[in-house]
């Protein structure tokens, strides 16, 4: 008899496997929103500096995943600076879908088909637990974010703007 698959997305499948403790919070999702990160923090109640979005950039030609606060934005230069490079720039939005298996606006930064090195912003550790994409858009995953670091070999620095 073959073995069955677990049910849920990659990021979902990652975490279960892991025994990580989370939660998982589900919203409709609208197309017209202009803001993935402002419209899951919305939808769930939660303070915009708690839900973190995941960003893919290049970092002197290397992917690299940056996670900051969606009421922030991404610093490109501290971003560079985090993984000892010298310049860095957002990834062509096609390279990082097909590098990490999600479409843009529902990219995790757990369960990529290739695992990249990844930032997660210092304001992190001011929560006890932060949200971010669980692999698709209106699906978000709550964990703590020593869980979060743990599992995606992430390391904590300033990389965003306010």
């Amino acid at each position: 008899m073959a073995k069955k698959k677990p049910a849920g997305t990659p990021a979902i499948v990652a975490l279960t496997a892991a025994g990580a403790e989370f939660t998982t919070h589900a919203y409709e999702h609208d197309p017209a929103h202009p803001s993935y990160g402002e419209e899951a923090a919305s939808a769930m109640g939660v303070s915009p500096d708690r839900v973190f979005k995941t960003l893919v950039a290049e970092v002197d030609g290397v992917l690299t995943v940056a996670v900051v606060p969606v009421s922030g934005s991404l610093d490109l230069k501290a971003l560079a600076s985090a993984v000892g490079g010298k310049r860095a720039v957002m990834a062509d939005p096609a390279l990082a879908e097909r590098t990490t298996g999600y479409v843009l606006g529902g990219i995790s930064p757990l369960g990529q088909r290739k695992r990249l090195r990844t930032v997660i912003d210092a304001s992190a550790r001011n929560h006890p637990t932060i949200c971010c994409s669980a692999g698709r858009r209106g699906l978000e995953v709550e964990l703590s974010p020593s869980a979060l670091t743990t599992l995606t070999g992430a390391t904590l620095a300033p990389i965003a703007r306010p």
